[in-house]
């Protein structure tokens, strides 16, 4: 009886340890220190760089990829698919395996360390004097994460995003620009809200190549919509989709984490005419113009050109709306001058068009606009052509109050 009334309990032995611990490893912050990104290594040959994008996978998984048709997301666009070229193909390897080290930030216990480290935000100051939002630790991360996959490839000449001031020249002999927005909502990420990348690729102006470094970075930056040779968006959420065109429609690809490829799981996306729902911080209706007041009223009672009423869906995070729009068509949008021409607008448009959808800032598309400015901002509607159509019908759709509201 005393033993069994003993404060002491044993515990039996596990019937097996763990050899392998099931999550990446805890990253390891300094308060002294910047953080180190070790990018893929770079591929001597075109062929070092297929041998290389195919490790890992197993010969199994080799074989049933090709009798089941699936598809990985390099051998999709590559010389038995879309055969988008060489050069093409080793920056989209690169970024694509940047976009998979972001998704392992988002998703890790740790992230919230990053507010602490004094590197990082010491780095957000100079936000305040341009026309950027302010950033937080977790953008500069995924920026230099980028970066570095960016300079790794050698495919590239200038790097532009949301995070910098200005573009960064990184390689004379690059033959692609890439204008990118790394981690768009973060500020949901403590919320778990999805979060995601934007990118756009354009061919080096080579006409400029004689012109002083910052003066050519910035001009094959601000190239229209129209010039792009690829876009994409990795949304990162429940999966991690990465959804990209190479001018030849638009598809998305699914991480699979067993093997670490994107495999294709939505070939030729097409978004519907018309959809059911609006994406939209109604909140802000009555500072919206009395256009667009008009038109939400009209569709969400069923009494405007598709006779069903629309439904509301709003995430306040542009790519996980824009891509439940791109799914079940409809209008994402945010009337005010707020998104980026550059790197969320015209990457995004273009995907949109070449889905069958449209991309507007409420009087005509946005791919033909030529920017100004490398943070230029403007209104963003994004969706179905039907829908877009008939709100560019309204005419006063454009929100030119702002009340000195952040979201």
């Amino acid at each position: 009886m005393q033993q069994l009334l003993s404060p002491t309990i044993s515990y039996p032995s596990p019937l097996f340890h763990l050899t392998s611990h099931p999550f990446p490893p805890k990253p390891h912050f300094c308060p002294t220190h910047r953080l180190s990104f070790y990018p893929p290594p770079k591929m001597a040959s075109f062929s070092g760089f297929l041998a290389k994008s195919q490790m890992g996978m197993t010969a199994a998984a080799a074989a049933g990829d090709g009798a089941n048709g699936f598809s990985s997301l390099m051998d999709y666009v590559g010389k038995g698919g879309l055969d988008v070229g060489d050069d093409l193909l080793v920056l989209l390897y690169h970024i694509q395996f940047a976009c998979k080290r972001i998704a392992a930030l988002v998703a890790s216990p740790f992230n919230s360390a990053l507010g602490k480290h004094s590197a990082l935000t010491g780095a957000t100051s100079g936000a305040a004097a341009s026309d950027r939002d302010k950033p937080k630790p977790l953008d500069i991360v995924a920026n230099e994460i980028i970066l570095s996959s960016l300079r790794n490839s050698g495919k590239v000449s200038v790097m532009a995003s949301e995070e910098d001031d200005a573009p960064i020249w990184i390689n004379d002999d690059g033959p692609f620009v890439v204008v990118l927005d790394p981690l768009d909502g973060s500020r949901n990420i403590d919320a778990s809200i999805p979060t995601g990348t934007i990118f756009g690729v354009y061919n080096r102006l080579p006409e400029l190549d004689n012109q002083p470094t910052e003066e050519k970075a910035l001009l094959n930056s601000l190239q229209s919509g129209r010039k792009l040779v690829a876009a994409g968006y990795v949304l990162y959420s429940s999966a991690t989709i990465l959804c990209a065109s190479f001018g030849s429609g638009t598809h998305a690809f699914t991480l699979d984490h067993s093997t670490g490829d994107f495999i294709l799981t939505h070939p030729s996306i097409r978004i519907p005419p018309r959809g059911q729902i609006y994406s939209v911080n109604d909140a802000r209706y009555f500072d919206w113009p009395e256009g667009l007041r008009q038109y939400i009223d009209t569709v969400r009672q069923g009494k405007g050109k598709f006779p069903k009423k629309y439904s509301a869906r709003y995430i306040c995070s542009l790519v996980a709306d824009f891509h439940r729009t791109m799914l079940y068509g409809g209008i994402a949008m945010n009337p005010r001058n707020h998104l980026r021409l550059v790197y969320e607008a015209n990457p995004l448009s273009y995907l949109a068009e070449q889905a069958g959808g449209k991309g507007s800032d409420g009087k005509s598309s946005i791919l033909p606009i030529q920017p100004v400015k490398l943070h230029q901002r403007l209104p963003l509607f994004l969706g179905s052509l039907e829908d877009i159509d008939e709100l560019e019908s309204y005419g006063d759709v454009q929100q030119k109050v702002n009340p000195g509201y952040e979201v």
